[in-house]
């Protein structure tokens, strides 16, 4: 299917395939909401924003109210469209105020689609891309395990760790905890959506692969820029290109960095820019911090070669 020929699927792909049915969650606190009629699921004229069922997820899109669904297949669909080298199975993402039974539920629907998802890159002979399983379950360790052995079961390339995670820190650790060591050795594992400096080292620690997370680029157009330790604000290494004291600072925002902005430009500037808020400040913010992500993942690996990563203080 030409995607310039189905404009259903133009929001799925800005908003991202994953997150769609995450978007207007149909919940009251403590509990999903089983009436579809509840001002909490609709919109102010009254129409429901979204439905999730056995087969898929039909919503309205929020420019002009169309419906649109989207199931395990079209999810497919649009991803190799888009030519990624990682794809994702089509899963539910569920709250973590979602209910024991709720959460069965929808895993048991995950589990399905996730089969549906692996038929249709079957058929879709993309030996170009490689589709990973998504492991959910919530902060239900039976449910975590019981997710862990049917996607790691099934003939995915890799194993992504999704959902909630839990309400904590503690919380996330324990959760990897009981997940990994029932992933397959042989399958890269991927914690989706999780970019802290301490939370990536918590999971390399405990045999995480690979992450993704958009909060560098988000700190960046907060004027939250990370920087080396040594001159870091604090643990997570992070500075406040807005604060006064950088008003007058003429020196490079990271004197380590061999990036474009740091070679360029003064902290001074950045922050006149970001002050001002010109246009010029979002990009040279996030292709700081991209660069300082890519230089601190590439030490993680040299570490790991070398046999000289040490894990942190909470993973031991």
């Amino acid at each position: 299917m030409e995607l310039e020929k189905s404009r259903i699927f133009f929001p799925a792909i800005r908003d991202g395939v994953g997150k769609i049915a995450d978007i207007f969650p149909d919940e009251q606190v403590g509990e999903r909401l089983k009436n579809p009629n509840h001002p909490i699921t609709q919109s102010p004229k009254g129409i429901p924003f979204c439905k999730i069922d056995d087969d898929g997820v039909t919503f309205r899109s929020h420019l002009d109210g169309a419906l649109i669904r989207l199931d395990p297949k079209r999810s497919i669909q649009i991803q190799n469209q888009l030519g990624a080298d990682l794809i994702l199975a089509f899963d539910e993402c569920t709250s973590p105020l979602d209910s024991y039974e709720y959460t069965r539920a929808a895993l048991a629907r995950t589990h399905r689609w996730a089969e549906r998802c692996l038929a249709q890159q079957e058929k879709s002979r993309r030996d170009d891309q490689s589709l990973f399983g998504i492991v959910q379950g919530g902060a239900y360790r039976d449910l975590r395990a019981e997710s862990a052995r049917v996607i790691g079961a099934l003939p995915f390339a890799g194993i992504a760790i999704g959902g909630s995670l839990g309400k904590s820190k503690a919380d996330m650790r324990a959760i990897l905890d009981w997940t990994i060591p029932l992933l397959p050795n042989q399958k890269p594992r991927h914690l989706l959506g999780i970019g802290e400096l301490p939370d990536i080292l918590d999971g390399v620690a405990r045999g995480i692969d690979l992450f993704d997370c958009a909060a560098p680029t988000r700190w960046a157009r907060n004027g939250a820029l990370i920087v080396s330790r040594d001159i870091s604000e604090n643990s997570e290494q992070r500075i406040t290109i807005s604060n006064a004291r950088f008003a007058l600072d003429l020196s490079p925002l990271d004197p380590s960095c061999d990036c474009y902005t740091c070679q360029n430009f003064s902290r001074a500037y950045l922050h006149h820019l970001h002050r001002a808020k010109e246009l010029a400040y979002y990009r040279l913010a996030s292709i700081h911090n991209l660069r300082f992500m890519a230089r601190w993942m590439r030490d993680l690996r040299a570490a790991i070669r070398a046999d000289s990563f040490t894990p942190p203080s909470s993973s031991r």
